[in-house]
C-alpha cells in the first residue's frame, strides 16, 4: 500500500505518563510505516524530551489542517474520545479509540492490542460508522439562550442536592407526563451504555437509530425509560416557580444553568461523528467483556 502523504492524528489524555508512552509508541510505528504522525500544539515538546527521534512529527493547525488528516487514533478512555469528538465533529476524520482507561465502551481496542490496532489503521482495515449526535437547545421564554450538541447524552439535573426538580416532559410536541425527579437523561444509542445505563435505561445497539429518555429517581407512577424514533423531538420544561432551577450537562463536558421555566429541546443533529470499527469483535462481545457477563453453558455456533 502506498503511504506517501498520509497523515494520522494521534490524540491522548495529556499529562499522563501512560498516555505519553503510548503516543510515542504509536508515532514510532506510524513513522516506520512512512505515515506522518500529527499531534496537537502543546504535546510535542513533552514527547521530544523523551523521544528526540520524533522530530519529524507535525502539529495540527500550525503545520497541517484537519481536512488533510486520514484518521485519528485516540489513546485513553471514553472521556478522551469525547474530547476528540469535539475536535473532529463535522469533518470526514474517523476516530479509532484505544482504551487506556477503565470501561471504555467507545474504544475499539485495549492497551495490550495497541500494536495490532495501529497495524490495522495503517492498512486501513476498518469500517467507519456514522454515529448520530444530539442537537440541544435551551429556550427561556421566546429566546434561545444556549445551543450545543452531544454524542452521548444531554442531561437535565437539579442544581442543588437539597432541592428536587419538577419537570414536564414532552415527546413530538405533545405533553407526556410531569413529575418530580433528580433529573432526566436524553441519550443516543452511543450514550445508552453511559449515564443513561447507570440511571436504569436500556442498552441500544449502535446500529439502531433511536433516542433514549430516562428519568433519574423520579417520584411518579409512570416514569419508565422510553425509546423514541430518530426523528422525534424530546423536551423537558422546568416548572416555573421561584426555587426551581437546574443545570444542563452535555456529555458531562458542556453545561448551562437552567432558571425556572427553562425549556430544553433535544433532537437528532444533522452533524454526525465518525467512529471506526476494527472488525475485531461484535457489540455483543463488547458487552460481555466490559460487564464481565456470564455466558457459561452457551452452545451456539463458533463456541471454543
Amino acid at each position: 500500500m502506498e503511504h506517501q502523504n498520509r497523515r494520522i492524528l494521534v490524540l491522548s489524555h495529556a499529562g499522563h505518563d501512560a498516555s505519553r508512552d503510548a503516543v510515542i509508541e504509536v508515532c514510532r510505528q506510524l513513522t516506520a510505516a512512512s505515515v506522518q504522525p500529527v499531534l496537537r500544539d502543546g504535546e510535542l515538546d513533552d514527547i521530544l524530551v523523551v523521544a528526540p527521534d520524533l522530530s519529524s512529527v507535525v502539529l495540527l493547525d500550525r503545520d497541517v489542517a484537519l481536512d488533510t488528516i486520514e484518521s485519528a487514533v485516540v489513546l485513553g478512555g471514553d472521556g478522551t474520545i469525547l474530547r476528540a469528538a469535539e475536535l473532529v465533529r463535522g469533518s470526514s476524520v474517523p476516530l479509532i479509540g484505544v482504551n487506556l482507561g477503565h470501561v471504555g465502551f467507545l474504544a475499539e481496542s485495549e492497551k495490550n492490542g495497541l500494536t495490532d490496532a495501529i497495524e490495522r489503521v495503517i492498512a486501513q482495515e476498518y469500517d467507519v460508522e456514522e454515529r448520530f449526535t444530539l442537537s440541544v437547545r435551551v429556550k427561556i421564554g421566546d429566546q434561545v439562550a444556549f445551543e450545543t450538541w452531544a454524542i452521548n447524552e444531554a442531561t437535565v439535573e437539579k442544581a442543588s442536592r437539597s432541592r428536587i426538580l419538577e419537570v414536564v416532559v414532552e415527546v413530538d410536541r405533545r405533553p407526556l407526563s410531569s413529575f418530580s425527579c433528580d433529573g432526566v437523561v436524553m441519550a443516543t444509542p452511543t450514550g445508552s451504555t453511559a449515564y443513561a445505563f447507570s440511571a436504569g435505561g436500556p442498552i441500544v445497539w449502535p446500529s439502531v437509530e433511536a433516542m433514549v429518555f430516562v428519568p433519574i429517581s423520579a417520584h411518579a407512577l409512570f416514569a419508565r425509560p422510553l425509546v423514541v424514533g430518530p426523528d422525534s423531538v424530546m423536551a423537558v420544561e422546568l416548572v416555573d416557580r421561584a426555587d426551581a432551577s437546574g443545570i444542563l450537562w452535555c456529555d458531562g463536558r458542556r453545561s448551562f444553568d437552567l432558571p425556572a421555566g427553562a425549556r430544553v429541546v433535544v433532537k437528532r443533529s444533522p452533524v454526525s461523528v465518525r467512529l471506526a470499527s476494527l472488525r475485531t469483535s461484535t457489540f455483543t462481545d463488547r458487552l460481555v467483556s466490559k460487564f464481565d457477563l456470564p455466558v457459561d453453558g452457551w452452545r451456539g455456533p463458533g463456541r471454543s
